[in-house]
């Protein structure tokens, strides 16, 4: 089971016996830590620690030269962050206990279990993976703003604060090769920053994206895992999935949230175990690529009700990014209509139209459910409708304005707040409680932009004068 973060740092065996060493790097080369490094000589241990990074140590207690004691006094001093699994014939209690009680990270007794001794290093090898990633979020916390791979993010358009604390937080974890749980609202941009953590880590695989919304357990086997011949009706040729696609770079797995049961078990296994079945065959593949997964669900609500796997949930949130929605970032609209008035208008072969500046407060005020992808949207047809170098309100105006208010009675205020749901119990407003509400709110959302409010009211500007110079009449 050859993954991708078992292959950054290498793991030391120690031991005299050379036959051990042998049988141990060949166990786990076989369970994928393709960088398997031995010494039979304890003393060759701390120079080799000083000229190269090493993920995990395995040591043997009692060695010629320098016992593996007291080579654990010297690197917990010296490098204390590479967890030393003790693996010794010496079944001794206070030997076990000293060793612990030195910082040994495990404790393993020969002859040793296959899959407990590859567990072990793997959990060693994880810490230490865990360990840097703390390191560098909190060196990256202390420094500036800069961004050491801008160019991972280029294809996200921003200069929101937020935004930039995901960037800075994505090159933290780009290089650890662990699930990444990706979540927001639909059309904030989730694929993007999987696409980022896959430039940013330096994966040299492709980037492979399967949607998982839509598809039954069978379709969804056959997209991911593939098929052998003959594995089914019409399955005339061997057919490689889009894990083997995804070899040596990143598998993004979007709508996580829609994945039937049966299919959330064969995700579990391909997590814990790196292996899968292609659809009609009994030999297991390894799978070396990343998995990135994403959603717009609310994945405890899922767990809760039974419909998601908290095991799987827990297996794909190594690393967790919220997509915060358009909304809490209104700061970038401004540049995402220009890129977007820019891109729609090179598509339409067109020059590029201007824009009234009152349609930014406009946009602002707005809540825009299906955040960016909207806003492109909506662009995109204002560009088409588009003449004389100037697109119009209008076509922003037809979809805000599908989004109205219902009020209902409250206790406070000037007597109305809105609501999505037509309460009969609440009551209904009088004529002047619903205006008064509608032109303040309006206002506020306007930012005081009588303009823009009146644009959103669907009255003229010198209309809602007058109906503002009415209210302030005694």
């Amino acid at each position: 089971m050859m993954t991708t973060e078992n292959r950054l740092l290498p793991i030391l065996l120690v031991d005299d016996e050379e036959q051990i060493l042998l049988s141990a790097q060949t166990l786990l080369r076989a369970a994928g830590f393709s960088t398997v490094l031995t010494l039979s000589d304890s003393r060759a241990v701390l120079p080799m620690l000083a000229e190269q990074e090493i993920g995990a140590v395995v040591l043997d207690i009692g060695m010629p030269g320098l016992s593996g004691c007291d080579l654990l006094v010297d690197m917990t001093k010296d490098y204390p962050h590479v967890p030393v699994i003790f693996m010794t014939a010496m079944n001794d209690l206070d030997t076990a206990v000293s060793c612990m009680r030195g910082g040994a990270f495990d404790y393993l007794l020969k002859p040793v279990e296959k899959s407990r001794f590859v567990t072990a290093v793997r959990r060693a090898l994880e810490v230490r993976l865990l360990q840097s990633e703390l390191l560098s979020l909190k060196n990256r916390l202390l420094s500036s703003d800069e961004l050491d791979n801008s160019s991972a993010f280029e294809g996200i358009i921003t200069r929101n604060k937020k935004m930039r604390a995901i960037f800075q937080y994505v090159e933290v974890i780009a290089g650890s090769h662990r699930p990444v749980l990706i979540t927001g609202e639909t059309g904030v941009g989730k694929e993007l920053i999987a696409r980022s953590i896959h430039a940013a880590s330096g994966l040299q695989g492709s980037f492979i994206p399967v949607n998982s919304a839509g598809l039954d357990d069978t379709m969804f086997s056959d997209a991911l895992f593939g098929h052998k011949k003959g594995a089914f009706t019409g399955a005339e040729a061997a057919r490689d999935g889009m894990i083997a696609q995804a070899a040596g770079g990143t598998l993004f797995l979007d709508e996580i949230g829609d994945m039937c049961e049966s299919s959330q078990v064969k995700i579990l296994r391909l997590m814990q175990e790196r292996t899968y079945h292609p659809l009609g065959s009994d030999i297991p593949r390894q799978s070396d690529a990343r998995v990135l997964v994403a959603t717009n669900r609310d994945i405890q609500a899922l767990i809760a009700s039974g419909q998601f796997r908290k095991d799987l949930y827990y297996r794909l949130r190594a690393h967790h990014i919220h997509v915060p929605p358009l909304r809490e970032r209104a700061d970038d609209i401004p540049l995402l209509l220009q890129h977007f008035l820019d891109t729609s208008a090179k598509l339409l072969q067109k020059k590029p139209p201007r824009f009234p500046p009152e349609l930014i407060s406009l946009l602002q005020s707005y809540r825009f459910p299906g955040n960016v992808r909207e806003l492109q949207l909506m662009v995109f047809d204002a560009v088409v409708q588009s003449k004389g170098g100037m697109v119009s309100q209008k076509s922003f105006r037809d979809v805000i304005g599908e989004h109205q208010v219902v009020c209902r009675k409250s206790s406070g205020g000037y007597g109305w707040k809105p609501d999505l749901l037509n309460e009969e119990s609440a009551g209904l407003p009088t004529l002047k409680e619903a205006e008064e509400y509608l032109m303040q709110e309006t206002l506020r959302r306007a930012n005081g932009n009588q303009g823009v409010a009146a644009s959103m009211l669907g009255i003229s500007r010198q209309a809602l004068n007058k109906r503002l110079s009415r209210r302030q009449k005694p």
